[in-house]
């Protein structure tokens, strides 16, 4: 009798583990390790006469018959991902007839065994109508917090103009036909853009989640060294994976060159493209704002178009009202100095200050990084450090975008101050 209770109690035991080896399991979710913001490629003028001009560049006016390695460097780590692929722009379906993803060993060429087939459905290709995202089935594959992966398409038909993000600042390689599965792609053709790739998700324990920075090219890290991960994004998710306390949050660049809170323009608006870019994001949690200063400075070429503080400032509160109803907490990012950039007013500028003072002060904020006092001349407050300044007066360089990353407290995220805590917001 003793040894039947005795195996009861073992049975029950295991049992009770087994229920919480299951929950702990299927409270895993999936989170964005790499995303990037997409519109749609502009096709090459026309020459208006006989010319020896270079010939456009490799995607210039999309694909057909060629495959396109895109690398990617993720933010954080594994083992088990799906791939995001999106026809957001296209005005007709689009072919994908293979797919791979392994990791990057250097160049084109993958790691020895890490080449993965990805496969839609079940299917080795898919179809992507227009507007469409695709979500790949997912797949087996160790990856490491900070490593680069490349995926690869092969487009066996005419795509038309691509889906594009331009700014990769990680070299692209593009072959004729389908070598999807091949180790390296000797003799490509490359640039430096994403097309139709808009993200990796991996399988996360329930406390993983991301941060999107949401913004323009100093967000998508114009101006910083190709091949380094020199954007401030990248360097701020090397600071959290440094920590352990932070090393499970993930980060999203969601930055377009050119881009405007308030009208489209290099790619659509901040308003308009924020359920997409943002809210849309797995295992989104915060979001970093940092765009304003293309609206600001489009008066010096465009009067027409002029922006004041109030207007920004409304766009602003637009954007905190929405991410907040899906219980997404927003930092906001002070604007950057840019005295001397070409579309530097002064009346540009004092709209600039009152939009920072607004975002210093407001209390409308879940937290605030103050990016103006990371990059500014203490001798000269309206202009970029010189050490710091590439030659534009606009962007940061690397020194200036680890400035940028390093001014962010990574307490906001945990510890003391967690994001599950929120500041008290004055009303607006």
């Amino acid at each position: 009798m003793k040894l039947r209770v005795v195996a009861f109690l073992i049975l029950v035991q295991l049992g009770h583990f087994t229920c919480i080896e299951a929950q702990e399991k299927g409270q895993e979710h999936w989170v964005a390790t790499w995303t990037t913001a997409e519109l749609l490629a502009r096709p090459p003028a026309a020459p208006t006469a006989p010319t020896t001009a270079a010939p456009a560049p490799a995607g210039a006016r999309g694909f057909s018959n060629q495959t396109v390695r895109m690398i990617v460097r993720t933010s954080i780590g594994g083992s088990r991902l799906r791939v995001k692929l999106s026809n957001a722009f296209g005005s007709e379906p689009l072919a994908v007839g293979a797919a791979h993803i392994g990791i990057r060993s250097k160049d084109s060429e993958i790691v020895a065994g890490s080449d993965r087939p990805l496969s839609f459905n079940g299917k080795p290709g898919c179809t992507i109508g227009p507007g469409m995202v695709i979500l790949s089935d997912p797949v087996n594959l160790n990856v490491a917090p900070l490593s680069d992966v490349a995926v690869s398409l092969h487009f066996p038909g005419e795509t038309g103009l691509a889906t594009t993000h331009a700014t990769g600042l990680h070299t692209t390689y593009i072959k004729e036909g389908d070598v999807t599965g091949q180790a390296a792609m000797a003799d490509a053709a490359t640039t430096q853009s994403y097309y139709w790739l808009a993200g990796i998700d991996v399988m996360a324990p329930a406390r993983t989640s991301l941060i999107v920075a949401f913004g323009d090219s100093i967000t998508d890290g114009a101006r910083s060294t190709p091949e380094t991960n020199h954007s401030w994004p990248a360097l701020l998710a090397a600071r959290l994976e440094a920590k352990k306390k932070t090393a499970k949050i993930a980060v999203g660049n969601m930055g377009i060159g050119g881009n405007r809170v308030l009208r489209d323009g290099a790619g659509v608006s901040a308003l308009a493209r924020f359920d997409r870019d943002v809210l849309s994001q797995s295992g989104v949690k915060w979001v970093m704002l940092l765009e304003g200063i293309n609206d600001i400075g489009r008066e010096a070429t465009i009067p027409a178009e002029a922006v004041t503080a109030e207007e920004l400032i409304g766009g602003y509160k637009q954007i905190i009202e929405r991410a907040h109803t899906h219980g997404i907490k927003v930092i906001g990012c002070m604007l950057t100095p840019y005295e001397g950039a070409n579309y530097s007013r002064e009346k540009g500028e004092a709209t600039r200050e009152a939009v920072n003072t607004w975002i210093r002060t407001s209390g409308a904020f879940d937290a605030v990084v103050d990016f103006e006092a990371a990059t500014r001349d203490p001798n000269n407050p309206k202009r970029i450090r010189a050490d710091f300044d590439p030659g534009d007066h606009l962007h940061p360089n690397d020194a200036g975008y680890q400035a940028m990353a390093n001014a962010v407290d990574l307490s906001i995220f945990g510890g003391k101050r967690a994001a599950s805590r929120p500041a008290k917001r004055k009303a607006q």
